[in-house]
């Protein structure tokens, strides 16, 4: 009877993590309890154990929201915007490769991210997302990394699939990249390097790395979609950690500044290219820098009694 009892009460604490799902009241005791080991097929790396404190912080039934001020080069000119971080912890299928709805043995947990960018580009806007899963015990590559464009001359869509080869799909507007679809071998992931900076970040590759830039890079610079040789480096300076990635074969460079202690909460970044066409084409610097980070349970939160929490984000 024990055994049915204990049965009964772990499958309502799993239930009580599942976000974005309005029809479901999440307890805050109850999701902060709800991580579960799995053996999934697909987990084959030696998982690291998940600390007292990422317990408390990421399964507390909400998730982690940060905006920055955004200046992003596009066309050969500097764009003031916003963008927004949102970081939650969810149960994913790593066959499917979607969010899970209900508790399984073969579910991985990962930590999410949600990352937003809004801005001007003359008369007409650019929206961009991507959504990135990792999983929450740094033992293998991001499961699924994919990105949206919107702007007035049409949308695209981007994913990229961790199988048994990295699996690319995209669909576009443009005649020339109507509908691609290719695999490559595993290499790191820049989508992915945000995720892993929250979980792990002494474990961020260093030195000379094959590395997959981000979606939204090839988006907007049309390059082929494979590894590049880069090299990466972890340096800290007054409680602020840099991680930087040059890369050798595209003249940019990323680097991204975050607290150097528990949360490791991103501080900014900055991101160095060339922007614009032919003779016209400079080298700029984007930018984010950090305005508000607030944690919540968002998804419960879409009445319009809460549009209020908007302005604790400077949005």
């Amino acid at each position: 009877m024990k055994f049915r009892f204990g049965t009964i009460l772990f499958t309502l604490l799993i239930l009580g993590t599942q976000a974005c799902n309005t029809d479901r009241k999440t307890d805050k005791t109850l999701a902060m309890n709800a991580e579960k080991e799995t053996d999934s097929p697909i987990q084959k790396n030696t998982k690291r154990p998940l600390s007292k404190e990422f317990k408390e912080y990421w399964y507390a039934g909400d998730a982690e929201i940060t905006s920055y001020e955004l200046e992003q080069a596009r066309y050969g000119e500097l764009r003031k915007g916003s963008s927004v971080l949102i970081y939650v912890t969810e149960p994913f299928l790593p066959e499917l490769q979607v969010k899970a709805d209900r508790p399984s043995t073969t579910n991985v947990p990962v930590l999410k991210l949600n990352k937003t960018k809004k801005y001007l580009t003359g008369i007409y806007p650019y929206s961009i997302m991507s959504s990135t899963f990792y999983p929450v015990h740094d033992n293998q590559h991001a499961l699924k990394s994919s990105l949206s464009v919107q702007e007035w001359c049409g949308h695209v869509y981007a994913q990229l699939n961790n199988r048994e080869k990295f699996e690319f799909t995209s669909h576009s507007y443009f005649e020339g990249e109507a509908d691609e679809k290719l695999t490559f071998e595993k290499a790191h992931l820049e989508n992915e390097l945000w995720n892993r900076i929250r979980i792990h970040p002494e474990g961020l590759p260093q030195g000379d790395i094959s590395i997959v830039p981000s979606l939204e890079y090839f988006r907007v610079q049309h390059r082929p979609v494979q590894p590049y040789a880069a090299k990466a480096s972890l340096s800290s300076e007054n409680g602020i950690n840099t991680y930087m990635v040059e890369y050798t074969e595209t003249n940019r460079k990323l680097s991204i500044q975050f607290e150097s202690n528990f949360p490791y909460q991103i501080l900014g970044w900055e991101e160095e290219f060339q922007s614009g066409y032919g003779p016209k084409a400079k080298t700029f610097t984007s930018k984010g820098t950090k305005l508000k980070t607030l944690k919540t349970p968002y998804w419960r939160q879409n009445g319009n009694e809460f549009i209020g929490l908007r302005d604790s984000l400077a949005l």
